[in-house]
This record gives structure tokens, sequence and C-alpha cells, in this order.
């Protein structure tokens, strides 16, 4: 489960966020690529936009489940 204390700082505010457990598999970015984004610098996606209605929802919430490693929260601010 992704820990909103360790989460990237280029993450946008909001729901959903990106934590430090990334292992830049690029799920999240397949998944959902309007949201997620790649830091290819430091090896790990984030959190680019947040979701403003319930299909983009859905959308988000499919790249969370396709994450391998959990690294995605849906527990932000």
């Amino acid at each position: 489960m992704a820990d909103k204390t360790a989460k990237w700082d280029l993450n946008v505010s909001g729901k959903f966020y990106v934590d430090d457990q990334c292992i830049a598999c690029d799920a999240c970015v397949c998944e959902a690529p309007n949201f997620f984004e790649m830091n290819d610098d430091d090896g790990h996606a984030f959190v680019k936009k947040q979701p403003t209605n319930e299909k983009e929802l859905q959308e988000c919430m499919d790249a969370l489940e396709a994450c391998p490693v959990e690294a995605i929260g849906d527990d932000g601010e």
C-alpha cells in the first residue's frame, strides 16, 4: 500500500499520488497517460493531473490496480 508520507514532490496535489516504492515499470503511464508521467531522470512515475469526473477517476483506479508494487495511493490530499 502506498504511503502518502513518502510521495514524490512532483505529484500534483489531490487524491492520487505515487510514492517512493515506484520501480518505473510504466504500467500507470500505459493505463492512464493523461494523469501519470515518468520522471526518467529520477526513475519513477508521478501524478501530473488529478481526475475531475467518473471516467477519469476510473482511469486512475485502473492505473492504481495495475501497479505491481502498490506505489500508487488514492488517499492523498
